[in-house]
């Protein structure tokens, strides 16, 4: 399982998740504590936004530990928000266009999590893009054309509902295809404006997510960045997750679409 960070709120150094914390995220990729296997080593990736709408972003198939571009980019890049992951493939190979955070247009996408038979269920998922779509895969994972998939079925308008009809999309090709359906999904993703994030499995064995206030705003983690356990809220499994202009709005999620009238799910956040 991978691990990741996102952030958003007032300008913040890069590094502030990245390097600085006891457990950073590059503490994180060679001595992870709350997934599978400690060690995150397939390649790293960091997307940000600034002044352009696009978001900036670096990816290499490098360890995070042994990269030294990476802590002296993220001591220099400040950012409003920004999304880093680090990489532990459970398909497709070590390679860049494999490693999160993955882009299209204004949009960033990072994913920790799995689809169950992905290898007898990719051909008719790729066939449910468009050409624009199919033509900007630049990978080979589950993540990526689940992102893609996302964005066929409406992400630019409505980003919650669109990845909800996305994953039910995706259990109902598991179903037919393979008679059964199991899909971990735990994600952060990002217009520039609002970041967005998913908690949500088949099973009882979601990806974790916790969340925390820092500095002037907020940020979602996969395991928290110290051992400040009063510090962490951690996100309930089947949860979506909105940080915007209002603060945090955290909503039931399940694979058909969510209703507006849906009851809000109560986290106690830190003070």
């Amino acid at each position: 399982m991978c691990r990741w960070a996102a952030y958003r709120g007032d300008p913040l150094y890069l590094e502030e998740l990245v390097s600085s914390p006891a457990h950073s995220l590059i503490e994180q990729s060679h001595c992870a504590t709350r997934a599978k296997t400690p060690t995150n080593g397939d390649g790293f990736g960091v997307a940000w936004y600034g002044d352009r709408s696009e978001p900036g972003r670096y990816r290499d198939t490098l360890p995070a530990w042994s990269d030294c571009n990476l802590r002296s980019l993220a001591r220099q890049i400040r950012s409003p928000l920004f999304l880093a992951h680090v990489r532990a493939a459970t398909g497709g190979g070590t390679r860049r266009d494999n490693c999160h955070p993955f882009v299209f247009e204004n949009w960033s996408f990072m994913h920790n999590g799995q689809i169950s038979g992905f290898e007898r269920l990719r051909r008719p998922m790729e066939a449910m893009l468009d050409d624009e779509l199919f033509n900007a895969r630049g990978g080979t994972t589950d993540s990526e054309l689940m992102f893609l998939l996302a964005l066929q079925f409406g992400l630019r308008q409505t980003p919650i509902a669109a990845m909800a009809e996305m994953i039910g999309f995706v259990e109902g090709l598991s179903l037919n295809i393979l008679g059964s359906a199991l899909v971990r999904y735990t994600t952060a993703f990002s217009d520039g404006k609002s970041l967005y994030a998913i908690r949500y499995a088949t099973d009882s064995k979601a990806p974790t997510l916790y969340a925390s206030t820092l500095g002037g705003g907020f940020c979602l983690v996969s395991e928290p960045l110290n051992d400040d356990v009063d510090a962490w809220a951690e996100i309930p499994n089947g949860s979506a997750v909105v940080l915007g202009e209002d603060g945090i709005d955290i909503t039931p999620f399940g694979a058909e679409k969510p209703t507006e009238a849906m009851p809000r799910v109560a986290v106690a956040m830190p003070a």
